[in-house]
């Protein structure tokens, strides 16, 4: 019996990661209302993000890299890509929409 237990956990620790690189989502459509530079952050708002059970709505994010911001300014309508980060949402992509 012990045994079984012990595999048991052994296969819903090993599932933990899985869940967490499923926390993601690509493509979301969104407005840039503003770029923080200093602060590595940028301000979206954006369509609903059913993968992570948000509705759309206007919130700031931390981006991955600075060098992003730099292409997008308050207006632009863009794609981009988020993913959970330590705990944290972290836009990972972002491009002007075509």
């Amino acid at each position: 019996m012990k045994m079984r237990q012990g595999f048991a956990f052994f296969v819903m620790i090993a599932l933990v990661p899985t869940t967490a690189i499923a926390q993601s989502a690509a493509g979301i459509s969104a407005k840039v209302e503003k770029v923080d530079e200093s602060a590595n952050k940028v301000t979206l708002d954006h369509a609903a993000i059913p993968g992570l059970d948000m509705p759309a709505m206007t919130m700031v994010y931390k981006v991955q890299d600075s060098r992003m911001l730099k292409s997008v300014k308050a207006g632009d309508k863009v794609k981009f890509t988020i993913e959970r980060i330590n705990g944290q949402l972290t836009v990972t992509k972002i491009d002007k929409a075509k």
